[in-house]
């Protein structure tokens, strides 16, 4: 998916409203996300649009890289929310479950992962990947 600045561009997150009222927001930082599934969208979001600073600012402390590098080759498509867990207004933690579809070098793929959030501050940050379930 290509950059989405525009005001009136579709928000990659899926929720049918335009980035800049949407995700756009959050990424800007005139908001912040509201609940783990809001940081997940926002942070697919962020990947379809390559905004690396939102990425690590919200990245927990305790798992963030130095650095987030984006494949010019993969174009986000698609985010399906498949299930979650806690991640609501008075929750300390929660879980997202999602399949995010994308297109590298023009070949369908998927990434599905069940991610973990926890508060950190008062804000939902991205912990890391929940073991699968065994």
């Amino acid at each position: 998916m290509a950059t989405q600045s525009g005001s009136g561009a579709s928000c990659p997150c899926g929720l049918r409203l335009p980035y800049a009222a949407c995700c756009g927001r959050l990424h800007a930082g005139q908001a912040t996300a509201a609940t783990a599934e809001a940081l997940m969208r926002s942070r697919y979001s962020a990947f379809a649009v390559s905004e690396a600073a939102y990425l690590l600012r919200t990245w927990h402390r305790a798992t963030r890289p130095p650095q987030v590098r984006f494949d010019p080759d993969d174009r986000w498509s698609r985010l399906d929310i498949l299930g979650k867990t806690g991640g609501g207004l008075l929750d300390a933690e929660g879980t997202v479950e999602f399949t995010a579809h994308y297109r590298h070098r023009g070949v369908a793929r998927t990434l599905h992962e069940n991610s973990r959030f926890v508060r950190d501050a008062g804000d939902w940050a991205y912990l890391d990947a929940a073991p699968p379930a065994s």
